[in-house]
C-alpha cells in the first residue's frame, strides 16, 4: 500500500472526529440512560436534564462532521457503510431526534411528562447500544460485493454477532460511565443525586474494564486476521491506556472533575486502538475486497482543500466549545433549574 501523507492524516482525522463525539455525547447518551434510575423525584430529574440541556446540541456535531469527512474523504466507505448499515443508522437518527424532542418538551409538556421520560430514556440509551455494535461490526469486517456492497441475507440480524454484541454492550457499559460521572460532576455536592451518581460510576467503570477484556479475548480471536501487525506495538500501547485511564477513574472517588477527565481519556484511547485495529483499512472485508485508504479515497487536492478548511474550522469549533462549557461550568443550583 502506497498512501499519501493526506490519506493517512484523514483516516486519522476522522479517528479523532469520533472519538470527541464519544466523549462530548459519551455523557449525554449515558446521562440519559441513567436517568430512570438515578433520578428519584422531579427536582433530581430537572438537575439531570439541565446538566446536558445546554451542551447536547453542540457535542452531536462532532458526529456530523465525521459523517461529513467522511463523506468527502473516502467516498467509497461512506457509500458502503451506511448503506450496509442503513436500519441501525436510521434508528440511531430516530433515537437522536426523539432524545431531542423529550429533552425540550419534557419541562413544558407536564401532561405527557412520563411519556417523554420513557422516549427520553430509549433515545439515550439505544444509539450507545448501536454505536458499539456498528463499530465492532466494522472491526470485525463485514462481506462485501464487487460493487462495494455489504452482503447480508436478513438485514440487521446478520450483523448481530458476538463480537459486535460484546462492543455494543462495552459501548453501553462506558456512556453509562460517562454520564454517571457528567452527572457527579454538575450534581449539586453531597446532595443524594451526587452520591448516588459516584455510587454508579464505581462499578460501571469497574463492569466496562471486564466487558474489555471479554472484547479483547474475542478480537485476538475472532479479528486478529484482518489486523495489520506493523501496529501491533501501537495497539497495545493505547490498550494499556485506556486501561490506566479507566483504572485512575475509579481511583478519584473524591475528585468529580478527575474522574470524569480519567473516563473521558479512556473514551478516546479506546477510539483509537479501533482505528489502528484496522488501520489502514476502513471497511475491512471477510468477502471480496476491503475498502482502505488508498482506493477508497477521494482526489489528492479534495483532500488538501479539507485540510485547508480544516485549519480553519477546527479551531472556531473547539473556540465555540471553550465558550459553552465556560458559560455552563460549574455544579447546578435551584436558580439554574429553570431551563
Amino acid at each position: 500500500m502506497d498512501a499519501s501523507i493526506f490519506q493517512i492524516l484523514w483516516f486519522w482525522l476522522i479517528a479523532l472526529l469520533i472519538g470527541g463525539y464519544f466523549v462530548l455525547d459519551g455523557f449525554d447518551l449515558g446521562a440519559g440512560a441513567l436517568y430512570p434510575f438515578i433520578a428519584k423525584n422531579e427536582k433530581e430529574k430537572a438537575i439531570v436534564r439541565r446538566s446536558i440541556g445546554p451542551v447536547w446540541d453542540g457535542n452531536e456535531v462532532w458526529l456530523l462532521t465525521a459523517g461529513g469527512a467522511l463523506f468527502a474523504a473516502f467516498p467509497l466507505a461512506y457509500a458502503t457503510t451506511f448503506s450496509g448499515f442503513y436500519l441501525a443508522i436510521m434508528l440511531v437518527l430516530f433515537s437522536l431526534i426523539v432524545r431531542a424532542v423529550s429533552l425540550e418538551f419534557r419541562s413544558r409538556d407536564k401532561k405527557w411528562k412520563k411519556i417523554w421520560d420513557v422516549l427520553f430514556f430509549i433515545g439515550s440509551a439505544l444509539p450507545a447500544l448501536l454505536l458499539g455494535v456498528a463499530a465492532g461490526n466494522v472491526l470485525q469486517g463485514v462481506p462485501l460485493a464487487p460493487n462495494g456492497d455489504v452482503i447480508v441475507s436478513i438485514p440487521v440480524v446478520d450483523l448481530l454477532t458476538p463480537f459486535p454484541l460484546v462492543c455494543g454492550v462495552l459501548g453501553l457499559v462506558l456512556f453509562l460511565a460517562q454520564g454517571a460521572a457528567w452527572v457527579a460532576l454538575k450534581a449539586p455536592k453531597n446532595s443524594p443525586l451526587h452520591k448516588r451518581s459516584i455510587k454508579l460510576r464505581m462499578p460501571l467503570q469497574a463492569i466496562g474494564l471486564v466487558v474489555f477484556v471479554l472484547a479483547t479475548v474475542l478480537m485476538l480471536f475472532v479479528v486478529a486476521p484482518q489486523m495489520a501487525d506493523s501496529l501491533a506495538i501501537v495497539r497495545y500501547g493505547l490498550a494499556a491506556l485506556f486501561v490506566v485511564g479507566l483504572v485512575v477513574a475509579i481511583f478519584m472517588r473524591k475528585s468529580d472533575v478527575m474522574s470524569f477527565l480519567a473516563q473521558s481519556a479512556s473514551l478516546l484511547f479506546l477510539v483509537f486502538l479501533w482505528g489502528a485495529s484496522q488501520f489502514p483499512n476502513l471497511v475491512p472485508a471477510t468477502q471480496g475486497t476491503s475498502i482502505d485508504i488508498v482506493n477508497g479515497a477521494s482526489p489528492e487536492m479534495t483532500l488538501i482543500i479539507m485540510s485547508v478548511i480544516t485549519a480553519v474550522g477546527v479551531p472556531l469549533v473547539l473556540f465555540y466549545h471553550f465558550i459553552l462549557y465556560r458559560a455552563f461550568r460549574g455544579r447546578i443550583t435551584d436558580a439554574d433549574l429553570t431551563y
